[in-house]
């Protein structure tokens, strides 16, 4: 659709009802901040208002000048894409990537990896046999220091696990 003034693209469309009419126009940017005194702003991308919004809202202060030495990232650049340019990347932004993988992870900074829920075809789920292995350990190791009371409460927690 064309400007009715310019014949540029119209891009702001008004309807008016007077006395019972309505009343359409279609108008560019430029006709429409003009002529109607319409503050007409130009279109900016969903992802950059978002970006925007987050950076206004995150508390993080970030320094516009710091740039990785291998890839030349900066912050603003990683928080517009949301990828790192390489390995060094976060010892550079540790400070403020910290508090994003808190939100993101459950209050975890380090990844401790996931115990499948069944270790091959014994039947026994992983993560009980992981906890068996380590009572055993505890239970060998406090029979070498002779700690007696330790070993039964060891061997006691065994007892209990093996049978459920």
């Amino acid at each position: 659709m064309k400007c009715d003034n310019c014949n540029k693209a119209a891009t702001v469309h008004l309807t008016e009802i007077k006395n019972g009419k309505k009343l359409e126009k279609h108008l560019c940017e430029q006709c429409a901040a003009q002529n109607e005194g319409l503050p007409v702003k130009s279109h900016t991308p969903i992802n950059e208002l978002l970006t925007n919004f987050v950076m206004a809202h995150s508390g993080i202060q970030k320094e516009t000048g710091t740039a990785c030495e291998n890839c030349g990232i900066t912050w603003a650049e990683f928080r517009q894409s949301g990828l790192l340019g390489c390995e060094n990347d976060y010892a550079l932004f540790e400070r403020d990537l910290t508090p994003l993988l808190q939100r993101a992870h459950e209050g975890a900074t380090h990844h401790i990896g996931k115990v499948p829920a069944r270790r091959g075809g014994s039947g026994v789920p992983a993560k009980r046999a992981v906890d068996l292995s380590k009572l055993r350990k505890e239970l060998a190791r406090a029979v070498e220091a002779e700690d007696y009371e330790r070993a039964a409460k060891l061997r006691d927690q065994i007892r209990q696990a093996e049978g459920g």
